[in-house]
């Protein structure tokens, strides 16, 4: 087995894929990268068992082969050569032979065969998506999604398709992201819920890229094909919770404020907060917005206002402040509205602007209780 591939372009292709393999694996054979050569067509795969990612590359090469290459060596060191053509070859002792123009480096490899197989989806319902919308629909919403192990349906992104529109919601019980798209639609309905590492990594590739996804998903799998990439993982099992239900509908007082004032303010005032609760009080009269934070352990308080537009009764709510900055520097609008209707009900954040033809951001932050 021998082959002639571009250094850089090698290496591109494997640090994406890279991006798969986890620190600490219970199989060794999951720190190497499967190489299965056909010719000029070399697949190199990358797996932790729950998620699969394979790229086509194009090499030159006459032959056939299958083998396993140890990852991280192999990544150090690409990385140190200027672009150039680098030849492997396989040797009888078990070793892969590189050459670069200036030496020779041999790493053992282990047979191909013990390499896990990707997961085959039997009759899978599919959609197809923009990369950009996808990374965007992501990068929406993985934020609010949960760490508790103990609810592992909240770990995740919740993609919800039907022939109307595609729904993507994420939440940890605190904050909650609902993003749709009404310009992109699917063949049948269909739900599921995608695990956050495969998502990050279709993010971190899809973003700003024109090319078409196809999803393809059944009920414990999902494959994700563009270009020459194959991303197959599996769902994270269980009942997403009615989100629908949790977003209050009455919402009589309506504030809308500059997003980057907000946020600055927000962020300057939640340094003086306490360290546990992160709480900001929002106090809210005619056209004047009032912030402010205090932590009584230490006698540091802090306020600021700001004028606002508003509609409704003149109100207080708090909020976890962290939670209030995730969102608002998330949303890309020059103005944003925060709905609400009681000081113990959920605050509903949305753009005013900034939104694209069929593009539709609602999020939910629950409030925290004010000790007055």
């Amino acid at each position: 087995m021998k082959f002639i591939v571009s250094s850089t372009y090698l290496l591109k292709q494997l640090q994406i894929l890279g991006g798969v393999i986890n620190n600490n694996n219970t199989l060794p054979i999951l720190d190497n990268f499967l190489f299965e050569l056909n010719n000029d067509e070399l697949t190199v795969s990358a797996s932790d068992l729950e998620t699969t990612m394979s790229a086509k590359l194009k090499v030159e090469s006459e032959s056939e082969g299958k083998i396993a290459v140890p990852a991280r060596l192999l990544l150090e060191t690409l990385k140190t050569f200027p672009e150039q053509p680098l030849t492997f070859v396989v040797e009888d002792n078990n070793t892969i032979e590189l050459s670069s123009n200036h030496g020779k480096y041999a790493l053992a490899y282990a047979s191909g065969e013990e390499f896990p197989k990707a997961v085959s989806l039997e009759e899978p319902s599919s959609t197809r998506i923009q990369g950009d919308v996808l990374a965007t629909a992501i990068s929406k919403t993985i934020f609010a999604s949960g760490n508790d192990d103990l609810r592992p349906v909240m770990s995740g992104v919740f993609f919800q398709f039907t022939p109307e529109n595609l729904t993507f919601v994420a939440t940890d019980a605190h904050k909650l992201v609902k993003y749709s798209r009404d310009d992109i639609s699917a063949s049948q309905t269909a739900e599921f819920i995608m695990p956050k590492k495969p998502l990050n990594l279709l993010k971190g590739i899809l973003s700003g890229s024109d090319s078409e996804v196809l999803i393809e998903y059944n009920d414990s799998n999902a494959r994700f094909t563009f270009e020459d990439t194959t991303l197959v993982c599996r769902l994270i099992d269980g009942k997403y919770p009615n989100y629908e239900a949790v977003i209050p509908k009455e919402n009589p007082n309506k504030l809308v404020i500059d997003r980057g004032q907000f946020l600055s303010s927000v962020k300057r005032v939640s340094i003086f907060s306490n360290k546990t609760t992160h709480q900001v009080r929002l106090k809210i009269a005619g056209a004047e917005l009032n912030i402010s934070a205090e932590d009584v352990d230490y006698s540091n308080k802090a306020e600021e206002r700001l004028t606002c537009s508003y509609q409704g009764d003149d109100m207080q709510i708090g909020f976890n402040s962290r939670f209030l900055t995730e969102m608002l520097s998330n949303l890309n609008a020059n103005e944003v509205q925060l709905e609400m209707s009681l000081p113990n009900r959920a605050g509903i954040l949305t753009p005013v602007d900034g939104l694209d033809e069929g593009e539709k951001v609602t999020m939910l932050v629950m409030p925290v209780m004010l000790n007055n």
